[in-house]
């Protein structure tokens, strides 16, 4: 290669580097500034929002909105609501995928593909037509109106994907050292709990996140089969904030940013958890 062209490689490189730089720094804002506004809304006067929606300049900043919704609405309850229907709900597909993956992964066994494609083929039926049959389901048992029937409900969509993803993980590890725990004399439950698991906890991290986030934002199911106070979830009680002549955009975005606020602190403490296990369940040795 000449001196001349040697420059010029150098240079496309940089410019390569820098595009990179731009288009990522693209995609944060273009990510980035919805949340971002949303909790510049939030501290802004109702009256101020409704004069002047776009106005980068706001006639005074103030937490109305936070101790309106937080004093005047339900939601401190339906935060409380969604956090334990949450737990429940990530505590139920949790436990039932672990068992299922592990066999789906260890055991060969006829039909073991087509059980993997009734999993897959769950979780692609729209949800909207289960609403029915759930609804159906819960009112025979008596369990309209409870937690419980939003965790079952939502276990229902969230365990094919969390099979799915565990398996990943299960495959990613060697058979041999389960075997090799069996010949200390484990058993395939003891060997499962005491080396399995605490090398795909990385894997069950992620996988608790996912769920959670799932069930955290569902508003559909919710909707249908709550109707008080005690068992509804945050979303249906953003829902129920807009009236017929009114759109309070202040509270609607303070409760936005109210509801980010568990999520955001789950990811800083199994963000980085969560991120090597959805890596790891892509490698298989």
């Amino acid at each position: 290669m000449s001196a001349s062209t040697r420059p010029s490689a150098r240079a496309r490189s940089r410019f390569s580097r820098r595009a990179g730089d731009a288009g990522v720094i693209a995609l944060m804002v273009f990510a980035l500034f919805p949340i971002a506004w949303t909790c510049y809304t939030s501290f802004r006067p109702e009256q101020d929002i409704i004069t002047d929606p776009t106005s980068l300049i706001p006639a005074g900043l103030t937490l109305d909105n936070y101790i309106a919704t937080w004093r005047q609405t339900d939601f401190p309850q339906l935060m409380f609501n969604s956090l334990v229907v949450s737990a429940m709900t990530v505590a139920i597909s949790l436990t039932l995928a672990t068992f299922a993956a592990y066999s789906l992964s260890r055991s060969r066994f006829r039909g073991r593909g087509a059980v993997l494609m009734i999993y897959l083929g769950i979780r692609i039926i729209p949800g909207v037509l289960l609403l029915i049959p759930l609804f159906i389901v819960m009112q025979q048992f008596g369990l309209l109106d409870t937690r419980l029937a939003l965790a079952l409900t939502y276990t229902t969509f969230t365990l094919p994907a969390a099979v799915w993803f565990m398996k990943g993980f299960f495959d990613a590890l060697p058979v041999d050292l389960e075997n090799a725990a069996r010949v200390d004399g484990c058993t395939r439950l003891g060997a499962l709990f005491r080396v399995v698991l605490p090398l795909v906890r990385p894997g069950l991290a992620a996988t608790a996140i996912l769920v959670a986030i799932e069930a955290w934002n569902e508003v559909l199911f919710a909707l249908l089969l709550t109707s008080t106070t005690a068992s509804r979830t945050w979303p249906v009680g953003m829902r129920l904030l807009i009236g017929e002549f009114q759109l309070p955009w202040g509270q609607l975005t303070a409760a936005a940013v109210l509801s980010l606020l568990p999520v955001v602190v789950a990811f800083a403490f199994a963000g980085r958890a969560m991120i090597a296990g959805l890596t790891a369940g892509g490698l298989k040795d």
